[in-house]
């Protein structure tokens, strides 16, 4: 599986795949229609605690993402839920971030690199 990772204020485009947002808030002025994504699972986002902890503070990024991660560990049925939906060859993982590389979505994926 290859996963692309892009703002999801960012054109869609077909070899996006399927797109999934991967932020527990939706993203602001921007309507479920432009959007264009197939999932929203905020279930595998961050905590709102760990979240505004680390406020894309690149001294904490290692730590956020073990933080992160352990989170996922933990939640088990989100995970389950979230394999489901990376059955297919080409998704992207969608983020509201203004930060371009410390954010949830990279995070995530070197998570599903390193544990799916």
């Amino acid at each position: 599986m290859l996963i692309h990772i892009k703002r999801v204020y960012e054109k869609a485009e077909k070899s996006d795949g399927v797109r999934i947002l991967v932020d527990k808030l939706w993203p602001r002025g921007l309507s479920k229609e432009k959007a264009n994504i197939h999932f929203w699972v905020k279930n595998v986002a961050p905590s709102t605690d760990l979240r505004k902890w680390f406020n894309h503070d690149p001294a904490k990024w290692e730590e956020f993402k073990d933080l992160y991660f352990a989170e996922l560990n933990t939640n088990s049925k989100a995970i389950k839920e979230f394999r489901g939906y990376l059955n297919k060859s080409v998704v992207t993982f969608l983020f509201g971030s203004k930060e371009l590389k410390l954010n949830n979505a990279f995070a995530l994926k070197e998570y599903v690199e390193k544990y799916f």
